[in-house]
């Protein structure tokens, strides 16, 4: 009897390992690399091919770009274990973090700085003049998680005593940066908040979406501390020498003058650089000061 248990034991052991060891997962031949469709799809996959090709040949696997909706549907992704890489904002990337447990390699650079800041514009003929002639108007501001369309200036209002969902007469969350200079422009609101590469808006988002008459008509009525910049993550469970590589291959490709005018095109970087996850504690920090909870908005997304 005890010979029979032993063998039906001994069988069960086997039964398991072979299943155990059909289940592995086959290596990886090729990576998805996540793409926010803020323009075209077709032109977006057609810009960034040069990059996604590059490092496909540094690390002899095949690159494929995954097109989300948004931000938050490139965390999903992350979390749906559908992605490798992918290119986030301050904000989402520590919702990703959170969320998803995905890691920071890389953040961009513009003109030379790894940060840029949220604005807060109005039209010059509003007779708005400082952040405290807000109170009563219409206000737009971005995306939810928009870390300068929505985390970091409401962060700035709060610190000037300004609480939108009561000091406005309305808020609107237009889910972009162009739609909200337009409303501005247009008097759909009388302000809305934005982004700029600099803290004087000589490269304000505004300049970028107006003919320079329109553009003019346009002033900053607040800056928000500096914002650390968009970066690069890649899933905690990608190889960390395939992601060192990555990071290696991108920098490498951006001090290219193809990869200059690329990343210039692409989102108006200069390249990137190494970057940690402590380098976003500050987002976090407006997270909080904002009242605004990370799990509720990827929720409500």
């Amino acid at each position: 009897m005890t010979k029979k248990i032993f063998s039906i034991l001994l069988s069960l052991v086997i039964i398991i390992t072979i299943i155990s060891c059909n289940q592995k997962e086959e290596p990886k031949d090729s990576l998805n690399f996540g793409i926010i469709p803020f323009e075209s799809a077709e032109d977006l996959i057609k810009n960034v091919t040069p990059l996604l090709n590059v490092i496909s040949e540094g690390i002899g696997m095949e690159v494929k770009p995954y097109m989300a909706a948004d931000y938050t549907g490139v965390i999903e992704a992350f979390r749906g274990k559908k992605l490798d890489v992918a290119f986030l904002s301050p904000a989402s990337y520590v919702m990703a973090h959170k969320e998803a447990n995905v890691k920071v390699i890389l953040k961009s650079q513009r003109s030379g700085n790894p940060y840029y800041y949220g604005m807060i514009i109005a039209r010059k003929d509003s007779g708005i003049n400082s952040l405290n002639d807000l109170k009563g108007k219409k206000f737009s501001f971005g995306d939810p998680i928009s870390t300068s369309g929505h985390v970091f200036p409401k962060m700035l209002l709060l610190e000037k005593g300004i609480k939108p969902e009561t000091d406005f007469e309305n808020v609107v969350f237009s889910g972009a940066h162009d739609a909200t200079v337009l409303a501005v422009f247009h008097k759909k609101v009388d302000a809305g908040a934005t982004f700029s590469d600099d803290a004087e808006g000589v490269n304000g988002s505004w300049k970028k979406y107006l003919k320079p008459e329109e553009a003019e008509q346009l002033k900053i009525i607040g800056v928000s501390e500096p914002i650390p910049s968009d970066n690069i993550c890649v899933s905690a469970e990608l190889d960390p020498k395939i992601a060192e590589k990555i990071a290696k291959i991108i920098i490498t490709f951006g001090n290219t003058e193809e990869g200059k005018k690329m990343m210039k095109k692409l989102y108006k970087f200069d390249g990137y650089m190494l970057a940690n996850d402590g380098d976003y504690d500050s987002v976090r920090k407006a997270f909080a000061l904002s009242g605004i909870k990370i799990e509720e908005t990827l929720k409500k997304k």
